[in-house]
């Protein structure tokens, strides 16, 4: 697990991690079965609070990327090929959702950010 911490980001902390370790998980980099850090150390190691932390291993169980065994620790879920698009896809939406209302309020079309996506891309 390789995550960066910036202190001067917009995003809170919690979303970052959650961020990071979603993208891990779902390009394949972090493994089904993979072992998360426990709280306590992950949090240490980021130098960061045990609630940023607990509040973001919770946030990626409710999505469905890892399960928590009591006693034992976080593990990557394991899923199939089709789940694992289902939950990228969602991620995706989600985030698609607050960025498509950010350019409305600039008055752009549909087309002038397709545009402006492929400059990008």
């Amino acid at each position: 697990m390789n995550v960066s911490i910036s202190n001067t980001s917009e995003k809170p902390i919690y979303q970052q991690l959650i961020e990071q370790i979603s993208a891990q998980i779902l390009s394949g980099e972090l493994p089904s079965g993979y072992v998360l850090p426990p709280i306590r150390q992950a949090a240490q190691e980021l130098r960061v609070s045990v609630i940023t932390v607990k509040k973001a291993w919770e946030e990626l169980e409710r999505s469905g990327l890892i399960d928590t065994v009591t006693g034992k620790g976080c593990f990557v879920a394991e899923f199939s090929p089709e789940k694992m698009r289902e939950i990228r896809d969602d991620m995706i939406l989600k985030q698609m959702a607050i960025d498509a209302a950010y350019y409305k309020t600039f008055g752009l079309s549909l087309d002038e950010v397709v545009e402006l996506l492929k400059r990008i891309y």
